[in-house]
């Protein structure tokens, strides 16, 4: 979001942001509070989810450095959010930050531009939820994580995961014994290699977005 305001005028969104820090497993808001400020995160990791009434929970995104949350169409949040490691963020009142968008038409057409990417994210997430098998689901998760990471060049890429294989089966939809045995799979088959627990590489990331094609 910053990368669109002119450097001249900094100092605006200066005066209207607070900075706040959060404790893995913290949580920054829950579903169903009132939403009087938005969030920009500046380091580390947040998960989104929604509970059911029966307690299972279902993980519906990771937001990494430099994402958006807590945009809401009503006075309340739709969803819930909690840092998976030290977490610094940016937090802006929502009425100051409408202010600040009347006068800076970019701001306002890159949060526009963040917006339609959550919802291509929520598009493609439903595909993987609904057509996809474990294999194909995996595959997809770790690409996407690679392209979190910046570092899609040719020959070994590698990343770390700052989330839990329990936290990646309740994204995926999946129970944590088969997130486990396809990541070993994978890693069998040469598509991946597991240096530790959070670590991923991959060899030849062409070859394992195939696989997220079957």
């Amino acid at each position: 979001m910053c990368s669109a305001i002119d450097t001249g005028r900094i100092d605006a969104l200066d005066r209207i942001v607070t900075h706040v820090q959060f404790r893995p497993g913290q949580t920054v808001f829950d579903e169903g509070d009132l939403a009087p400020y938005v969030y920009n995160i500046s380091r580390g990791h947040v998960r989104l989810f929604k509970l059911l009434q029966d307690g299972r929970r279902q993980i519906t995104g990771f937001l990494n450095p430099g994402d958006f949350l807590g945009l809401a169409a009503r006075k309340t949040y739709a969803y819930s959010a909690e840092a998976i490691s030290d977490a610094d963020l940016c937090r802006f009142k929502v009425t100051e930050l409408e202010e600040l968008l009347t006068e800076m038409p970019p701001v306002r057409e890159r949060l526009y531009e963040m917006a339609n990417d959550e919802l291509a994210a929520a598009q493609e997430q439903m595909l993987c939820l609904g057509r996809k098998t474990a294999k194909e689901r995996v595959a997809s998760f770790l690409i996407g994580q690679l392209r979190h990471a910046a570092d899609c060049g040719a020959g070994d890429a590698a990343f770390d995961l700052a989330m839990s294989r329990s936290d990646i089966a309740d994204y995926l939809g999946l129970t944590i014994e088969t997130v486990s045995r396809t990541f070993t799979a994978l890693r069998e088959e040469g598509l991946i290699g597991l240096p530790t627990t959070h670590r991923v590489s991959i060899p030849d990331v062409a070859a394992l977005e195939f696989a997220t094609e079957g």
